[in-house]
């Protein structure tokens, strides 16, 4: 068993430096970058010999230049040979990597980088430009480093960095932390707030690879088609070559899907991770063209709830044996709970339909999740009577060595979000998701605790009213969102339609809409069905909807 998974904190490096003595010539990285000649797609490489003395060369170098143990790191490389190597250096002299998704917009990048007071800066010449002009971290920044070209801003490059000095060290050993050491700071997307920095310490990183490993069966070996930057990271340090494709990962819901499979067909990927929407437009195009996917085994998609019918498209490409799984679980926790296709495809995507929410598996071993009653307000100490009954819909609280402590430099999120468990140690992170427990042990998620609706009839939560909606053959997917009309909250489905459905004749739509309202007690009050082009959606992912925009949008056009 991994020290890890004992409670004994390992850096996330050693893991890689491991797998470069037990495979060291074969690929740790393959990375896309632009094409040859002839149209075809040129890739790099490095060994995990490779990726790990580069890394090793590259910590010596930050070490030289003052970027050590506990020094703030933002780092803003895109996903490259370069971004895995950094990342892996950052972590063996134990600095503190910032890492925030460049797609939350300039004005939260600013505003994550003043909280997290970052020391140095490693980026891409488009980045440090953006810093330079946006005064990014302008008062803590006092170490510089270009991962290509300078310009006109000083500093140091990687080319400087891993240039032999009288002090250069042949290896370098990865810090060995301590407990609670932080290891990095991982903002949120910020779909349902601010972002938030949150604090993982070299345990998290740990116990998530051990559960990510024993979870789905993950060898040393296989092959990861890396299509989200944070979590192409655990593919070497498990074992597995990280293919990072053709795409814009900030935008997955625009990938061309033919570039996705012919890197998984070129490759024999056996391992891929993508988005909700990635997985949609790709599993889209695949059934169109009766594309198979032999060397697949498992495909994981989480961010958002994943349609029975988006499964359902994408495992017509995999061989029998192959699943697509849903992990459950947020940046401050991961993961939660997971399952897989076959039992959603033969068991609970039906239920989901029924207007029962969308079924998350089991919490993973080792992991405690409670569900506790609603509350908005901060819970400070943990007492058995928050817990509520089975079948009963509460917020989802879970306690776990991979749980986040805490969010950098913000005491009263940090307060809203974690109960002390006094009695018994530790603490339990509140996710803000409303979920339950079936009598065969399983979760079921709601939606998110700040989207319900608190109505005149009662209660209602998004996900299992929208689900019912989301069965019309003509909709693509449907947001449940509150109007204020005379101190009345009033429910609003918004409704997005398919492509193929966007010149259909509305009114028929609306109607067969209400007749679906009528068949379901939770659903029967919903009256007033909006449509709309295009939801706003996360970065990240591209499947997370605002529902918080799309209620002011709907309260202008019910004026």
């Amino acid at each position: 068993m991994p020290e890890a998974s004992r409670g004994i904190p390992v850096n996330i490096a050693q893991h890689l430096s491991e797998m470069a003595a037990i495979q060291p010539d074969r690929a740790a990285v393959i990375c896309a970058r632009g094409r040859g000649p002839h149209g075809e797609p040129v890739y790099e490489q490095l060994s995990f010999k490779q990726l790990d003395t580069l890394s090793n060369q590259l910590a010596s170098g930050f070490d030289a230049i003052g970027i050590r143990r506990g020094v703030h790191t933002a780092l803003m490389v895109p996903p490259s040979l370069d971004f895995f190597s950094l990342t892996f250096a950052l972590f063996k002299v134990g600095a503190v990597p910032v890492l925030i998704d460049p797609g939350i917009g300039v004005r939260n990048l600013g505003r994550c980088l003043a909280q997290a007071r970052p020391e140095a800066f490693v980026g891409v010449p488009k980045a440090h430009a953006a810093r330079v002009l946006f005064g990014w971290a302008r008062k803590s920044l006092r170490v510089m480093v270009t991962a290509s070209v300078r310009w006109f801003w000083g500093g140091h490059t990687l080319r400087e960095l891993m240039r032999p000095g009288p002090a250069a060290k042949p290896f370098h050993v990865a810090v060995q932390p301590r407990s609670q050491e932080t290891a990095a700071i991982l903002f949120t997307s910020g779909s349902t707030g601010i972002p938030k920095g949150a604090v993982y310490t070299h345990e998290m990183f740990g116990a998530q690879v051990h559960h990510i490993r024993t979870l789905y069966g993950i060898q040393p070996g296989e092959i990861d088609l890396a299509t989200f930057p944070l979590f192409a990271l655990f593919g070497p340090a498990l074992g597995m070559t990280a293919v990072v494709p053709e795409m814009d990962p900030t935008r997955p819901a625009n990938v061309d899907p033919t570039k996705i499979i012919s890197a998984i067909q070129k490759f024999r990927v056996t391992n891929m991770f993508g988005s909700p929407a990635l997985v949609n437009r790709v599993g889209r195009h695949g059934e169109a063209h009766g594309v198979r996917l032999p060397s697949l085994r498992r495909v994981i998609s989480a961010g958002a709830p994943v349609p029975a019918r988006t499964i359902a498209r994408f495992t017509k490409m995999l061989e029998k044996g192959a699943q697509v799984f849903t992990p459950y679980g947020a940046t401050e926790c991961l993961p939660v709970a997971s399952i897989g296709s076959d039992e959603i495809l033969s068991e609970t995507a039906e239920m989901t339909d029924r207007g029962s929410g969308v079924c998350v598996g089991k919490p993973v071993a080792g992991l405690q999740a409670r569900i506790i009653q609603i509350r908005d307000e901060a819970i400070p100490e943990w007492i058995d009577t928050l817990d509520v009954g089975i079948g009963e819909i509460g917020e989802i609280a879970v306690k776990a060595l991979h749980a986040s402590r805490s969010y950098f430099e913000m005491p009263g999120s940090t307060d809203l979000a974690k109960i002390q468990d006094r009695v018994n140690g530790g603490f339990y992170h509140r996710m803000g998701d409303l979920g339950y427990y079936d009598a065969a042990g399983r979760l079921w998620f709601c939606g998110r605790k700040s989207h319900r609706l608190l109505t005149s009839h009662g209660t209602l939560f998004t996900i299992p009213c929208e689900a019912v909606f989301n069965t019309h053959p003509q909709v693509f997917r449907t947001a449940l969102v509150g109007v204020c009309r005379s101190g009345e909250t009033i429910p609003v489905i918004c409704v997005e339609l398919e492509l193929s459905a966007k010149k259909s004749p509305k009114g028929k739509i609306i109607e067969e809409l209400q007749r679906i309202a009528v068949a379901y007690p939770h659903t029967e009050n919903i009256k007033t069905f909006l449509f709309h082009g295009a939801f706003p959606v996360d970065i990240r992912h591209n499947a997370k909807i605002f529902r918080e925009k799309l209620a002011v949008w709907a309260a202008r056009k019910m004026k």
